[in-house]
């Protein structure tokens, strides 16, 4: 087990899983571009190192995200990293797995980080919203565009153009996220399926990621034609063979990431 901590974030990596807390509670856990910087850094490290399979982004005291500090806004700060965006995350999300696990507010730049991550554990009392229009500006951290994506169109156009916020059972029912769990269990109901992803073979993970994301537009003949690209080296790969081997030999698999 590895930690790094500094003002406003933690980083730990156990057991192949990268758990990143956003460590501002005072503050509701509002972004700041130091935190945007040390998330930047902490998903680049998800990607560059072999031994981790997938990430976990969360809140310290019972808050995910309230989204940009607005005290440092007006002194001119944003928490936007260059080839990141808002948060060190929301234009360039990571190519393995990152699983947000949400307690208490996630709103504005803070939901838009959750709509960046893959898979979803929230606390019962979890709460998701856009509310920019309330305070003059806009979701352009990906919100304007994913919400829609995400949710029935009717629910993110709401969302978006009354600035109010929708509840975990109600971010459930509509696909936004994949569990909810007790309030308090977001981090625990996350690592179990963070383990649950590492146990699985690293190619075939991310290349399962980045097509079901890639092919979102894609027709089905196209998608066809195009998932060679990603599938090809999956099925030529040391760990396919492994793969058939462990099951063959009922065992449980050693993966190589090649």
């Amino acid at each position: 087990m590895s930690a790094l901590t500094t003002a406003d974030v933690l980083v730990e990596a156990d057991a192949g899983i990268l758990t990143i807390t956003i460590n501002r509670p005072a503050q509701r856990n509002a972004m700041t571009l130091t935190a945007a910087t040390e998330i930047a850094a902490a998903l680049t490290r998800l990607d560059e190192d072999p031994d981790l399979s997938v990430a976990i982004l969360t809140g310290s005291g019972g808050t995910f995200c309230a989204g940009m500090d607005l005290k440092r806004f007006q002194l001119g700060e944003r928490p936007v990293v260059q080839g990141r965006g808002f948060g060190g995350l929301v234009e360039a999300p990571p190519a393995k797995p990152l699983i947000a696990a949400v307690e208490g507010w996630a709103l504005g730049g803070g939901f838009e980080m959750v709509l960046a991550c893959d898979l979803v554990v929230a606390g019962s009392g979890a709460k998701f919203g856009l509310p920019e229009v309330k305070r003059g500006l806009a979701a352009r951290a990906g919100g304007i565009f994913r919400a829609p994506r995400t949710l029935p169109r009717a629910v993110a156009l709401e969302m978006l153009l009354t600035g109010e916020p929708i509840d975990a059972q109600t971010a459930l029912t509509h696909g936004l996220v994949n569990r909810v769990v007790d309030d308090g269990s977001a981090a625990e109901g996350a690592r179990a399926l963070a383990t649950a992803i590492s146990a699985n073979a690293p190619l075939a993970v991310r290349a399962s990621k980045a097509l079901a994301l890639q092919s979102r537009t894609w027709t089905d003949s196209e998608a066809f034609e195009r998932q060679n690209t990603y599938t090809d080296p999956v099925f030529a790969s040391a760990d396919a063979r492994e793969g058939a081997a462990a099951f063959s030999e009922r065992r449980t698999p050693n993966w190589q990431g090649r």
